[in-house]
């Protein structure tokens, strides 16, 4: 069964067959973290999603060149202060200590999740002067105006320009977001609440801050993926990926700052996840409805009844396709490490099975054969990980009945019983990315390892934040779970007792 890969593009609300602008090749960006704290759940299912999408073109024979940057600057609160400037202010450290601090965070967690590192992880600190020419190409087209020190995106002046069509992406039109804005008031500098910053006039109490050709100042959030994204992989470039909530503003204004500068969108496709939700609701500290995937490690949470491995997270995520929402709940979690232990169950089965059949198969090869191939081709309909899933249990049905001696060996040959442990294989490790918690006690003891590293760094945090309370009751989760950790001069030691 031969498929064509199919992929659902934001930027034209359809199922479109993907083809790369080069043969053999894509270009996929995607954005990276704000490093101001902790990477959250709602990232890890992203990030997951586009690593199971980066394995799975791997696989197809492209050579990919993943990007996926780090933004360490320009990303402001809703009250206007930089996200690294804050967080380096209420930790009393400096903000490249905050950004260091939370990227190593950032890769232990992505290693936990066993995701891949892309093959380019630019900071936006580290493409200022990218950032300043770019500003400075728009400006000469005649996209911007700068005032007093600050350069801000003409979103008029951009879609009065022929086949320019701000808000393409995300569906908001001009006219909408004015009925939607406040009247501009008198101190604002903006000529339309429809603007928004490329450069920003630094303050005298902001720490984040270079020369330009406008005085000391900072980029705006949405120029770092524009500027990083041209730089790596082109004007013009095949993916590109994030959050659903960035689609608007972040998405469309870095398309329009593409078009503004080199008349070409950079990415001709579009991908976005849809939002994590816990128990039927958005998750929000306020109410308390919340979990960090450490709490999740460790099962120290009130909306948990027990702690799930990484492997089991990712098969959890797993089962619900990237553009759709999911459900955080315990009901779910349980029935998904038991989804898992049975998968891997499974494969262990299917590596003892011996082939007693002849050179031709009978039905159950044929439904094993079919039960596999429907899965890739699954695969090749938007990377729809749930239905390939199903497949795979169809298989998996068949293998336990082959081993409980409901369904007969004789009935499968020995060619088609290695084609399936290969193509299953490859399926599960390579593309889905599982490991086999379970059986393999070495891959066990490598994830425990990298889940221990968060969790003592999280304790660590809490006693310097003098959070006794907290760190206390991490010890006491820990040793619950039978891990004893004890306290040295040289740091906090784990074993398991």
């Amino acid at each position: 069964m031969t498929t064509e890969l199919k992929l659902h593009n934001s930027l034209t609300r359809q199922k479109e067959v993907f083809e790369p602008l080069n043969a053999g090749y894509v270009g996929l960006y995607v954005c990276g973290p704000t490093v101001y704290s902790d990477v959250h759940l709602g990232n890890c299912r992203t990030f997951t999603s586009f690593d199971i999408i980066y394995r799975y073109l791997q696989y197809k024979g492209y050579k990919v060149r993943y990007v996926r940057n780090i933004t360490d600057v320009g990303h402001l609160t809703d009250e206007g202060e930089d996200k690294m400037s804050k967080g380096a202010r209420l930790a009393q450290l400096e903000p490249m200590e905050v950004a260091q601090k939370y990227t190593n965070g950032f890769h232990a967690m992505m290693a936990a999740f066993n995701n891949l590192p892309p093959n380019i992880e630019p900071r936006a600190t580290g493409h200022i002067i990218e950032q300043i020419e770019m500003v400075q190409t728009i400006l000469a087209n005649g996209f911007a105006y700068e005032v007093n020190g600050s350069v801000y995106f003409d979103v008029e002046a951009f879609n009065a320009r022929q086949n320019n069509d701000y808000g393409k992406l995300s569906g908001r039109r001009i006219d909408e977001l004015l009925a939607e804005s406040r009247e501009l008031k008198s101190q604002d500098e903006k000529r339309s609440p429809t603007d928004f910053a490329i450069w920003m006039k630094a303050g005298e109490d902001h720490i984040l801050r270079w020369n330009s050709p406008w005085g000391e100042g900072f980029p705006g959030w949405h120029l770092e993926c524009s500027a990083m994204s041209t730089k790596y992989l082109g004007e013009a470039f095949d993916i590109h990926g994030g959050g659903n909530d960035l689609k608007f503003p972040h998405h469309e204004n870095e398309i329009a700052q593409n078009v503004g500068s080199c008349g070409c969108g950079g990415a001709r496709y579009w991908l976005h996840t849809n939002m994590l939700l816990m128990n039927g609701r958005k998750m929000s500290k306020s109410d308390g409805n919340t979990i960090t995937p450490q709490q999740l490690f460790t099962g120290d949470s009130e909306h948990v009844s027990d702690s799930y491995s990484p492997m089991v997270l990712r098969f959890f995520m797993l089962q619900t396709h990237y553009r759709s929402t999911m459900d955080l709940t315990d009901a779910a979690l349980q029935a998904a490490k038991k989804g898992y232990q049975r998968l891997m169950e499974a494969w262990a089965s299917l590596g003892s099975l011996q082939a007693t059949g002849g050179a031709q198969n009978g039905t159950v090869g044929k439904e094993m054969q079919t039960a596999l191939a429907e899965a890739y081709a699954e695969m090749d309909d938007d990377f729809n990980t749930p239905k390939a899933l199903a497949k795979v249990f169809e298989l998996v049905s068949r293998i336990n009945a082959l081993k409980g001696g409901q369904l007969s060996l004789a009935e499968v040959n020995a060619s088609t019983l290695q084609a399936v442990r290969t193509g299953l294989g490859t399926l599960l490790f390579d593309i889905f990315g599982l490991k086999e918690e379970g059986a393999d006690a070495g891959a066990g003891q490598e994830t425990l390892s990298k889940v221990m590293d968060l969790v003592l760094d999280l304790r660590a945090q809490a006693r310097a934040e003098k959070n006794f309370a907290m760190s206390d009751k991490l010890r006491d989760a820990l040793n619950a779970a039978g891990i004893v950790v004890k306290d040295g001069k040289d740091g906090a030691e784990w074993s398991v007792g």
